[in-house]
């Protein structure tokens, strides 16, 4: 019997669980990744180049472990046991960080480290094969499970920003992990409703002998994943600068008085998740009307135009450095442009690149080939925070924000000129 139009466009009843569960999560950990270098430079006086280089190692690690967090649970625990270890091991880190002493400081760090590893390659994952029957639906349902990542995204800076930056640094740390422990109440609750065959493991099916077919399939599957994470890179070492170097300009060169009184700079990490919230219903009924009618485009242009649309949000930065007052500063307002492109740049990469790993690895590494998605997350994280530790050593700004202009349009150019090979690689596979 023909499913309705109705049947075919709704998404699983299980994708609220995980978008509260991400959400929460997320809130946490961009709460506590808004403080980190102010905290670094204004508590701790670290150097600009010494808390970029701390920020760069923290947020690339984070997205290092998740190869080893996927592979156990491919392999080992399973998803369901490898997301409440992660959990945990985060709440552990977060309220580590809450204790006024460097030793809990670093260790906190770590914890989170370890707890990401085990958290984020697997619920991506589910997410994913919550869509196996409605593989239509499944950008769709990415991009509407990133606006939960982004809804925490935005009351994490205001939250623990406010705590943090006002009140006293640890409060904001200590915020972090209620909000993480929140995540883990309701991961725990709506996984019972959850089907069972999402948690399926793939290890006992190992022994299947494919087909000449199907192993070159799996073979570019893997090949495609490769070389857009390559391209991910470029894109998280110029989108990771909102973390660090734009954050020290909205700090030092941005005028955030309004109606008398001063915004703290923390607040504008809340900017980025605003715009997903408001962007990623349009985009994801964008997607699903055009796979609709079969014109929604592949997994290779949506990444060029990302780079393209990233390159135009640093083009904002640049004119923002041009046009500083006598006293150095800047309207808000270009914060506000310069963080619209990026965001439209992020919806066009981020959650499509986790669709598309969902549905292109093979089910049996499905864990570790999204934690080496994330690998490429975790290189350009680390480059991103080196690279803004040298903003204060550029007597013009604009200078430092026009490098990453330049990357994202040669890397948007390059992949366009190999999207005229691979793309009959997406037919094959």
């Amino acid at each position: 019997m023909e499913k309705s139009h109705e049947e075919l466009t709704k998404h699983p009843s299980g994708l609220p669980t995980l978008f509260f569960t991400e959400m929460w999560e997320r809130m946490s950990y961009y709460g506590m990744r808004a403080l980190l270098v102010l905290y670094l430079v204004k508590e701790l006086a670290f150097t600009d180049e010494k808390a970029g280089q701390v920020y760069g190692l923290y947020t690339s690690l984070v997205y290092l472990t998740p190869i080893l967090g996927g592979f156990l649970a491919d392999r080992y625990l399973g998803y369901k046991r490898s997301i409440f270890i992660g959990s945990l091991l985060m709440l552990c880190g977060h309220f580590s960080l809450a204790f006024p002493h460097i030793e809990s400081f670093y260790l906190g760090l770590g914890l989170l480290i370890l707890g990401n590893g085990f958290f984020k390659p697997n619920m991506s994952t589910i997410v994913g094969r919550l869509y196996e029957t409605k593989p239509s639906l499944r950008d769709s349902g990415y991009t509407i499970f990133y606006m939960g990542i982004n809804l925490g995204g935005l009351i994490g800076p205001i939250v623990c920003g406010s705590l943090g930056e006002k009140v006293n640094w640890h409060y904001g740390f200590g915020a972090a992990g209620i909000g993480m422990a929140i995540g883990i109440c309701v991961f725990y609750i709506g996984s019972q409703k959850l089907p069972a065959h999402i948690w399926a493991n793939e290890r006992n099916n190992e022994s299947k002998v494919l087909s000449e077919k199907e192993g070159v399939g799996e073979r570019y599957s893997i090949l495609l994943i490769l070389i857009l994470s390559f391209f991910s890179i470029l894109f998280w070492m110029a989108f990771e600068q909102m973390g660090s170097s734009m954050n020290l300009f909205a700090d030092r060169n941005t005028d955030r008085f309004l109606l008398g009184k001063e915004i703290p700079a923390s607040f504008f990490q809340s900017i980025n998740p605003l715009f997903i919230l408001l962007l990623s219903p349009v985009l994801a009924t964008a997607w699903n009307r055009l796979s609709v009618y079969k014109m929604n485009p592949d997994p290779i242009l949506k990444f060029v135009f990302s780079l393209v649309l990233l390159g135009i949000g640093f083009l904002v930065m640049v004119w923002a450095c041009q046009a500083k007052n006598s006293l150095g500063l800047v309207s808000v307002w270009f914060l506000f442009g310069a963080y619209f492109f990026n965001t439209l740049s992020e919806l066009l990469l981020s959650p499509v690149g986790l669709s598309f790993v969902s549905a292109t690895a093979p089910k049996k590494s499905a864990g570790m080939l999204m934690g080496i998605w994330f690998l490429s997350t975790a290189f350009g994280h680390y480059l991103a925070g080196y690279l803004s530790g040298f903003l204060s050593g550029f007597t013009d700004q604009a200078d430092f924000f026009s490098f990453f202009v330049v990357t994202s349009w040669l890397g948007a150019l390059l992949l366009f000129i190999l999207w005229f090979r691979i793309r009959f690689w997406l037919k094959v596979r």
